[in-house]
This record gives C-alpha cells, sequence and structure tokens, in this order.
C-alpha cells in the first residue's frame, strides 16, 4: 500500500531532489541512483527531466557528468521535505 507522500508525489524524482539537497556537495548519477534505489538508466531519465524544468543542473568533468540543484531546485526539495514532514 502507498503511504501518504505517494499520493502526492512521484517518490523517485522527489528523493532525487532531497537526497541532492540534503548533502550539498556534487553527485554523480550513479551514486544518486544507488540512494534512491533505482535503475541508473532510469535516474538518467528522471534527471534529464529536473533539468528540463530548471531543477537541476549538470556539470561536466571529463567523462563524467556531475548533478548539483539549482536555486530553484534547492527550494522545490525543501518544500518537498516540509511537506514529507506535515503528513507523515
Amino acid at each position: 500500500m502507498k503511504d501518504n507522500f505517494d499520493i502526492f508525489f512521484r517518490r523517485k524524482p522527489a528523493l532525487m531532489l532531497v537526497a541532492l539537497k540534503r548533502v550539498a556537495r556534487v553527485r554523480y548519477g550513479s551514486i544518486l541512483a544507488k540512494e534512491v534505489d533505482c535503475t541508473y538508466s532510469h535516474a538518467v531519465k528522471i534527471l534529464q527531466g529536473l533539468e528540463r524544468l530548471g531543477l537541476v543542473v549538470f556539470e561536466k568533468k571529463g567523462r563524467i557528468k556531475l548533478i548539483k540543484l539549482t536555486k530553484k531546485g534547492a527550494e522545490v526539495a525543501e518544500n518537498i521535505e516540509n511537506i514529507k514532514r506535515l503528513i507523515g
């Protein structure tokens, strides 16, 4: 059965934003995928959608893409955390 949080949000994208906010350093896609328990390819698809919304940016370092929250993404993540806290 879904918990209250799942009624309002798609779990993986919301958890990705919160995970990026929680630790204020840039992340690799593979590490983020493990943190939210999804495949790398699914994580990339979600992250591309979040990038289109202006919530994350990719920073290329050699062959590796790092992921950072934008200011807007940090605000959305903060609001998601607040809502999660309110609804339990």
